[in-house]
């Protein structure tokens, strides 16, 4: 989820302003069915880990999935993760994943995680990115797109637009190599 001004969380971590709905969470359910692994960083990590165990009783479809699914953690200063299903990632983040694409398996899914996005997205490891974009502006907080090393030319697949107002697009990666 992002703002139309580009941030993916506000300023402290701030997340009340994520445009939610029935038509969000069936569309977040069936989502987390292409995948069998989420990607997080240690900020993101730690905010799921802290609440998805216990949304069992208000959100069980979604905690469910969210609790089962395998989960990959880069930290540098975690030195355990506790969430169920969880492992630590502390070698290098593009050959640890670059061979866990290779492996068979469903999508792996990268959470919010700024810095892990940056890292991927360098390292031409990021098949596709899912941006729903909410129409609100906050003004401030972190920005999902974090400083890069280079220019990253994307082509949009497909969009979908949710009775919210939120706004769905589904972007390839250009190959930096691409005569295209």
């Amino acid at each position: 989820m992002m703002t139309l001004d580009g941030f993916f969380e506000g300023p402290k971590q701030q997340l009340d302003w994520h445009n939610v709905d029935k038509e969000f969470h069936e569309f977040a359910a069936n989502q987390l069915n292409t995948v069998d692994t989420l990607l997080f960083g240690r900020i993101t990590y730690q905010m799921m880990a802290s609440f998805w165990p216990t949304a069992i009783e208000s959100d069980p479809i979604i905690a469910n999935k969210m609790n089962s699914l395998s989960k990959l953690v880069v930290s540098r200063t975690l030195s355990t993760v506790e969430w169920n299903n969880s492992r630590l990632l502390k070698g290098n983040l593009a050959e640890e994943i670059s061979k866990l694409k290779r492996q068979p398996g469903k999508d792996i899914a990268l959470l919010g995680s700024a810095v892990v996005l940056s890292t991927l997205m360098e390292a031409d490891l990021i098949d596709e990115h899912r941006i729903m974009i909410n129409p609100i502006v906050l003004g401030d907080g972190n920005p999902l797109f974090k400083k890069m090393e280079r220019k990253h030319k994307l082509k949009l697949l497909r969009t979908r637009t949710f009775k919210s107002g939120n706004v769905l697009l589904f972007y390839q990666p250009e190959k930096k190599n691409s005569a295209a």
